[in-house]
């Protein structure tokens, strides 16, 4: 986008030509930040689900004032030729106007079985609907998959909804791995599809990477308080897999740190202080690749529980088994500055399976140590919790 922008700048100011785009990100937020950034102030439109079914992007097109599309991949001179041709005739070409869904119909529609309806229902739901209405484009995206399990586009439009309620305030346990089951389902399907690999390596391993993906955002923000303009807020800040740059080799660890708690000595998190989601991407792998661990941590709400800052940092310990390679076994959250909080913590490492091993599921050994406490006056204890990944080799 901003090379179109830089060649058609002069034409857009002389209002020759208007430029238009459409992103295929699931964080649109973020596609705000970039263009802001980029003093880029034409129209974007969000197509988070693919529902034009690119399997490519970037496409330029040249549409003329009456909606005809006049070149596909244009070069500089066809730009020039299109801005100097006069506009043809309308002729029997009508205009048409795009009017927002009527998902109370779409929900009528969608409990006759139909999978069309069903598509379309889930599809409206995630564009036009409330985070609350997310339930309901999962089911019917999970029912028409079940009535076409070959059908990878729907699968992926399914990972999208399981993300995007993850996302949300409304997440349940395991949003986030059925988004990346999903979308490698639809990958698996159809290999050739560039949007659905470029969605999973956005959260996968380094070796699988083409490029960072979003290492720009700080250097976007500074630039624009430079200029004395506020970025935007972003609903998921990036980081991790998200900021990591590609590796053609694999990072093992060299350093070698000695187990914290080798004996299993320290108290279990019987109270349940701290609640653990675990995700691996991509939940699939096949003998000698790697994959990234995600691990989030989240204080129980239930019993009002927080985090010590005040105490030790937060640590995680994996222990590979014989011919799996880890890019660490001690990872560490460092604590924030305020004595206490509620905030998440995420930790985040890979694994490299060996090349010889065996189709199956493998547990690895993990287990983390963390400070927390109970209520705002409460106990306050020092904690360990056994959080074994499984990775799915095929």
């Amino acid at each position: 986008m901003p090379v179109w922008h830089a060649k058609t700048k002069e034409l857009q100011e002389q209002g020759k030509i208007r430029l238009v785009g459409i992103i295929e990100e699931q964080h649109p937020d973020r596609a705000r930040l970039f263009m802001q950034w980029k003093a880029m102030n034409w129209p974007i439109l969000v197509d988070s689900q693919n529902l034009l079914e690119m399997t490519a992007v970037p496409v330029t097109l040249l549409i003329d004032e009456n909606g005809v599309v006049r070149k596909i991949g244009p070069d500089d001179a066809d730009v020039k030729a299109f801005v100097e041709s006069p506009v043809p005739e309308r002729g029997s070409l009508s205009r048409t106007s795009a009017a927002r869904p009527d998902t109370k119909l779409l929900r009528i529609d969608a409990e006759t079985g139909n999978v069309k309806a069903l598509r379309d229902f889930a599809s409206a739901i995630i564009l036009w609907g409330e985070d609350t209405e997310l339930g309901s484009a999962i089911r019917a995206y999970r029912k028409a998959v079940d009535l076409e399990p070959e059908d990878g586009a729907t699968y992926f439009r399914l990972g999208v909804a399981y993300r995007k309620r993850y996302d949300s305030a409304l997440r349940t346990a395991g949003d986030f791995a059925s988004a990346v089951e999903h979308w490698g389902r639809a990958l698996a399907l159809d290999p050739n599809q560039y949007i659905w690999r470029r969605r999973i390596q956005q959260y996968g391993p380094r070796l699988d990477k083409p490029y960072p993906f979003y290492d720009w955002v700080t250097a976007a923000r500074k630039e624009l308080r430079d200029r004395g303009e506020e970025p935007p807020w972003l609903i998921v800040e990036p980081s991790g897999a998200e900021i990591a740059s590609p590796s053609k080799e694999f990072g093992a660890a060299k350093l070698r740190i000695e187990n914290p708690d080798p004996e299993a000595r320290i108290h279990r998190d019987t109270e349940g202080f701290i609640r653990v989601e675990c995700t691996t991407v991509p939940m699939l792998l096949k003998a000698g690749e790697p994959v990234r661990v995600h691990v989030v941590f989240r204080t129980n709400e239930a019993i009002k529980a927080h985090w010590n800052n005040e105490a030790e940092d937060l640590v995680f310990w994996i222990d590979p088994p014989e011919g799996w390679a880890a890019d660490g076994q001690y990872h560490r959250f460092p604590n924030p500055r305020e004595p206490v909080d509620t905030a998440e913590r995420r930790i985040e490492f890979e694994l490299k399976s060996p090349a010889n091993g065996v189709a199956g599921a493998v547990t690895i050994p993990g287990y983390a140590l963390y400070y927390a406490c109970e209520d705002v006056n409460g106990v306050c204890v020092y904690r360990r919790q056994e959080i074994p990944v499984t990775v799915e080799v095929k």
